[in-house]
């Protein structure tokens, strides 16, 4: 084989292994098919969840406003961290149809308790396996917490934020819809 050969040849292998790799990330994220159906954020709104009163209830009420939903646990330290600075967005853009929700993975009892002790004036509900099979359809392929979905009025996931978040980051998402 002549130097030429085996430099293309290398070269070539090389560039099916990046673009191997490149798909291998994109399947990881969620990359193909172009993010979350326009019927997903339908399903996540009419969702059977419970409210802390114990009553089933979903998050239909809140169709046509720009909608946070965070998905997160009181024994989660990042969705901890996250809570004072959702509670302040809430109260700046909720008169700008911005509606924040978080629906806990959790005890109804424990969500009560941190409620109280922490002041949270946005709606919390309780989320079983439905909630966080939708949460996985959305993009959260590992199933962590914590995961935030940003949706427009009609409904449409148009964000979806992984991990723990900065405000920078949850105002950015925001901006565009406001």
């Amino acid at each position: 084989m002549t130097p030429l050969r085996r430099t293309l040849l290398l070269a070539g292998v090389g560039g099916l292994a990046a673009a191997a790799g490149y798909g291998a990330h994109l399947f990881r994220i969620g990359g193909f098919g172009g993010g979350p159906s326009p019927e997903l954020g339908l399903k996540i709104l009419e969702n059977r969840v419970t409210g802390l009163d114990g009553a089933p209830t979903s998050l239909t009420a809140y169709r046509g406003r720009i909608l946070v939903v965070n998905y997160w646990a009181t024994w989660c330290a990042p969705c901890r961290e996250e809570i004072p600075m959702f509670l302040r967005l809430q109260r700046e853009y909720g008169a700008k149809n911005v509606q924040f929700v978080g629906i806990a993975v959790d005890q109804v009892d424990k969500v009560r308790e941190f409620a109280n002790e922490f002041k949270v004036d946005y709606p919390l509900v309780i989320g079983g396996i439905d909630a966080m099979d939708l949460s996985r359809e959305a993009g959260n392929k590992a199933g962590v917490l914590p995961y935030t979905l940003v949706m427009n009025p009609a409904g449409r996931i148009v964000a979806t934020l992984l991990g723990g978040i900065s405000e920078e980051r949850m105002r950015g998402a925001l901006q565009p819809l406001l």
